[in-house]
């Protein structure tokens, strides 16, 4: 199915600019003896007690946890790797995945990096240097550098303080794309509003409620990015990116829930989504008409006098927070939430004090990337949900960023690894590597995928039938626009190939 849409009438690819290339630097990595999230059906398996824990805000993580008996670790359902398995050479990657290099589905430049996750050696790689676009799988970098710029356990707010004039309440937008109105809300989990309007009545005293503003200054800047096709802000997989919305923007989210399975997580999306936010907010403090509710920004705190029995203007009268950070990352990964996606990048931003924008949210990616010390010259971003056409990645640049993640001096960063869809079994490769050209790496092939129209791409990991645990990425951006399907099966053979043998 289509991680990102396939929009319609886009042209040929331009050629994309060079990446500068460079001497490989070979990451020592600690093995991967058990991964360390399994994916089931979407959802990460975790050890408790633990760090896990405490980045879920889980009451077992505290003081008493010390008392209480650890829970057992999970049984395995998936194939795991094995420490002492040989190394595959680079013959033995060669012969099995170059004669599948050249289908016609993927088009005439794919370029692909294999590595060993062990001990992080590049074992074969075909243009691994040159950026390339890499739709969804841009994904993998926003979820590493928000885990490494936010940490796991961060949660978003969504504040509500006092306006300039009694009875005005103002709703702040923090950035979370998950916001649910109430209980019926998009993502499970998630702050709602009606909690949040509760928390304003009662801070609010005597004082009726008399209007919404809507704050949603914090993200500047267009809110569609550039590079986007036309079709992506009405097609269903995109939104207007505001620091206020509910639901991900979604019209209906009971429904966009009931139908996600049959329409891939296509949904209708509120044009303004912040306006939409408050004039919920604003039914639920008791207000009727949407004239009641406006854009603005909040008043400071302590900037003018109360009125009689009224908070001051910028007084805080509630706060509700986002799933953490660990959580939000999964999802994205895991559904290939786009706006998800943009949001997360735009906490990197928020994190490295750059605008919350979509130049500031790629400018605070690329900075984090080289202070992890990747390559930042083999990434160039425009947003970080990669429906932008003008991003660029280099395999290379993504088997290491995923061998860095499996490292264990970086432990916030495997929480990555959570929502890694599973070939066979869960999130965007569900339904993939069930036919038998591709069945080897079914439950093998844990990865993130990427599609536009002419662009595909695969990045994650693979146990090899000997049980060593590699890290691969493949991405070709000049695929003819014919049947999709046909080509992302063209990769996964790619993928089955490196599961089905030893490589050596």
């Amino acid at each position: 199915m289509p991680v990102s849409p396939p929009p319609a009438g886009a042209g040929p690819l331009a050629p994309p600019p060079p990446a500068p290339r460079r001497r490989r630097r070979l990451l020592p990595v600690a093995a991967l003896a058990t991964v360390l999230l399994l994916a089931l059906a979407g959802v990460a398996v975790v050890l408790r007690p633990g760090p896990v824990a405490g980045w879920l805000g889980d009451d077992a993580a505290g003081p008493a946890a010390a008392a209480q008996a650890p829970e057992p670790d999970p049984s395995p359902v998936l194939a795991g790797p094995d420490a002492n398995a040989p190394l595959p050479t680079a013959a033995g990657v060669r012969a099995a995945v170059e004669p599948l290099l050249g289908a016609a589905a993927l088009g005439s430049r794919v370029n692909i990096s294999v590595a060993d996750l062990t001990t992080g050696q590049s074992i074969y790689a075909r243009g691994g240097d040159d950026g390339t676009v890499p739709a969804s799988v841009t994904k993998l970098a926003t979820g590493v550098t928000v885990l490494e710029a936010r940490g796991p356990g961060y949660r978003i707010p969504t504040r509500a303080v006092a306006g300039a004039n009694p009875g005005e309440v103002v709703l702040v937008g923090g950035g979370d794309p998950t916001l649910a109105v109430d209980g019926k809300g998009f993502y499970p989990g998630a702050a709602r509003l009606d909690t949040l309007a509760k928390q304003v009545k009662q801070a609010l005293g005597g004082t009726a409620p008399t209007k919404v503003v809507v704050d949603s200054s914090l993200f500047p800047g267009p809110v569609h990015g550039p590079g986007w096709d036309d079709d992506i802000p009405t097609g269903g997989y995109g939104a207007s990116i505001t620091a206020l919305m509910t639901d991900g923007a979604r019209s209906d989210p009971e429904a966009a829930r009931k139908t996600f399975d049959d329409t891939h997580g296509a949904a209708e999306r509120a044009p303004e989504p912040d306006l939409t936010a408050g004039r919920s907010f604003a039914r639920l403090l008791g207000l009727g008409g949407d004239a009641q509710v406006t854009r603005g920004t909040a008043p400071p705190a302590g900037g003018g006098a109360a009125a009689s029995g009224a908070p001051a203007p910028g007084t805080e009268l509630g706060k509700v927070e986002s799933l953490p950070m660990i959580r939000l990352v999964d999802i994205m990964i895991s559904d290939s939430d786009n706006v998800i996606a943009e949001a997360l990048a735009r906490q990197v931003a928020l994190a490295r004090n750059q605008p919350a924008s979509f130049v500031g949210g790629a400018a605070a990616m690329d900075e984090v990337i080289g202070e992890l010390g990747l390559p930042a010259g083999e990434i160039s971003l425009s947003d970080g949900s990669g429906l932008s056409r003008n991003n660029r990645i280099s395999p290379s640049l993504l088997t290491d960023l995923i061998a860095l993640a499996g490292k264990g001096d970086h432990p916030e960063l495997g929480a990555i690894f959570g929502g890694l869809p599973v070939g066979g079994w869960s999130g965007t490769l569900g339904d993939r590597y069930r036919v038998d050209a591709t069945e080897a790496g079914a439950g093998v092939v844990r990865a993130k995928t990427g599609t536009l129209t002419g662009v595909h791409a695969i990045a994650g990991l693979v146990t090899t039938a000997e049980g060593r645990l590699l890290t691969f990425a493949v991405l070709t951006d000049r695929a003819p626009a014919g049947d999709s399907d046909v080509s992302r099966q063209a990769l996964d053979r790619i993928a089955g190939a490196l599961a089905g043998c030893g490589c050596r």
